[in-house]
């Protein structure tokens, strides 16, 4: 494991009105992706109080902070429902976060990166790389990969060094589908699984290479592409939505 591992910053609990907040975000997200809110369908503060059993208070402010996301849009006469999206919303989406992150590269290969944060990539790789030799992913494993994944993607968005940017990131990969392992799910239980793994995991660590060279442009080109694997994976996901495709994939419109 990374001893010091970078962490994605968790939502503010500091007090007990906002840790309600946070948990029924949670809670309303879970039901969104696995369609117990139906689509189009009004939701009200009220009617949420006793399924939740909370408050309006933090109930109006995890609808909110969905509605931020992407998930759930106001209507005019009050009250929330939850969205669709077309293929080209989330496709967009994934474009997005490609783009700030090959950014992230450029920025990262041009000002030069702390040995030790190179260090902390590269180890994290090694973990993927130890995971990858296992051949076919189980359940615990493919977690694992996950989040082993999240994290090279946290890492590189922090070797920019620039908050802006990386607030930027954070921000896109927050979109409903965006995020670097949004659609990996796609991949896991196919008969190709290990060797999507293994082209995601050899991009990994070209990017990581070119950033290490001082290859600015390349660094850039490098992490535009690898956002295309996400791309192809919500193609997959639309064609056999039964098949490991991630929560919320009934949301997504085949058709633009």
């Amino acid at each position: 494991m990374l001893a010091t591992s970078v962490r994605i910053p968790e939502p503010d609990t500091g007090d007990e009105g906002s840790s309600q907040a946070v948990k029924a975000q949670q809670r309303l997200r879970e039901w969104i992706l696995a369609g117990d809110l139906p689509v189009g369908t009004r939701i009200a503060e009220l009617g949420l109080v006793d399924r939740l059993g909370m408050s309006r208070t933090p109930i109006r402010a995890a609808l909110m902070r969905l509605e931020q996301e992407g998930l759930l849009a106001s209507l005019p006469g009050g009250g929330y429902a939850v969205r669709t999206f077309s293929e080209r919303d989330v496709a967009d989406a994934i474009e997005l976060r490609g783009t700030l992150e090959g950014l992230a590269a450029r920025l990262a290969a041009e000002r030069g990166v702390r040995p030790a944060l190179m260090k902390q990539a590269s180890d994290c790789l090694d973990e993927i790389d130890q995971l990858l030799r296992q051949g076919a992913l189980d359940d615990e494993g493919f977690s694992v990969y996950v989040r082993l994944n999240g994290q090279f993607h946290k890492l590189l968005s922090v070797m920019a060094e620039s908050p802006v940017l990386e607030r930027e990131i954070e921000r896109a990969s927050s979109l409903p589908f965006a995020s670097a392992s949004g659609f990996v799910g796609v991949q896991a239980h196919t008969a190709d699984a290990r060797d999507m793994f293994l082209v995601a995991q050899h991009q990994h660590r070209q990017v990581l290479q070119a950033i290490e060279q001082r290859e600015a442009g390349r660094a850039e080109f490098l992490m535009r592409e690898h956002s295309r694997l996400a791309r192809h994976n919500l193609g997959l996901a639309l064609l056999n939505p039964q098949q490991s495709a991630p929560p919320g994939v009934q949301l997504i419109r085949n058709k633009v």
